[in-house]
């Protein structure tokens, strides 16, 4: 079965397939199996440690990279994969909180992400509470080099930051999206002044309205245990599913008019627009 889109936007990128871990036990006769782009794909190492990939019969570049593993569906990459520092930078905590499956889009996903607005409303107690429902100006802009949309100076409070947090705060936020199917998060550390944790976002598009959201922080936290961060992580995650499940419809429309923003959505729009110069189809209405 070979991938059920021509969109160039993702057969010519860097997709996940799910954590690096996949891999322990996984060989060629019992290889690691999922689907991506309504493919099914199979993953294995090899007997020399390397991991393999496989799609319709055909072998596919497939990286190790931030605890993920990667392959672009077309084997012609258009460019490397993105980076992300604070993977490697000392004093941070790497924690897998592996993933979650969504019937909707992928990129309804990652602009749920990038949206304060719901904080408040799904999040209450965690990430926002009423009244304080405001979301106070920012800036968005696009980085030409990288290609990438940064927003910045967003700031917002919430009463429960991350499971570390024992009071609430205001929290200094910046997105950044790399590719339409990824994005992180930095966001004030509560116990490190003057840093920020990063929480990677990584969809992997398993049909244009099914995905499977994971989560990679990169925190600095040497005493929430493991167990406790990532169950907050999927609170989270868990509040917004059946949001995203019942939006109508489940693919993203990028016509302008069609869905009104907000004052409030800038970096939404941004990524609208971004979708829409790029000429993505893939889970898309155009």
């Amino acid at each position: 079965m070979s991938f059920h889109t021509t969109d160039p936007n993702m057969l010519d990128s860097w997709l996940t397939i799910g954590p690096a871990s996949r891999l322990k036990d996984a060989s060629q006769a019992s290889p690691y199996r999922t689907k991506l782009l309504g493919a099914d794909v199979l993953a294995w190492s090899d007997a020399g440690g390397n991991p393999v990939a496989m799609a319709a019969g055909k072998l596919l570049p497939l990286q190790a990279a931030y605890g993920y593993l990667w392959v672009c569906p077309s084997t012609r990459p258009a460019k490397p994969l993105f980076s992300f520092p604070e993977y490697a930078e000392p004093g941070r905590r790497l924690v897998d909180c592996d993933g979650i499956g969504v019937a909707v889009s992928g990129l309804r996903m990652v602009e749920n992400f990038l949206d304060m607005g719901h904080f408040p409303y799904v999040h209450a107690s965690y990430l926002g509470e009423v009244p304080q429902t405001e979301v106070a100006p920012y800036e968005v802009s696009i980085d030409e080099v990288a290609d990438e949309i940064w927003a910045t100076e967003c700031r917002f409070f919430q009463p429960r930051t991350s499971k570390s947090a024992t009071t609430g705060m205001e929290v200094q936020y910046r997105y950044r999206v790399m590719q339409p199917m990824s994005a992180i998060l930095y966001k004030t550390a509560f116990t490190y002044p003057g840093h920020m944790d990063a929480i990677g976002l990584f969809v992997q598009p398993v049909s244009e309205e099914s995905v499977i959201a994971y989560c990679m922080l990169a925190f600095f936290d040497d005493a929430t245990p493991e167990v406790d961060m990532i169950a907050f992580q999927h609170t989270i995650f868990g509040q917004d599913k059946p949001i995203l499940e019942n939006q109508r419809p489940k693919r993203m429309p990028l016509k302008p008019g069609i869905e009104i923003p907000t004052r409030c959505d800038a970096t939404s729009v941004a990524y609208r627009r971004w979708l829409m110069a790029k000429g993505v189809t893939y889970g898309a209405i155009v």
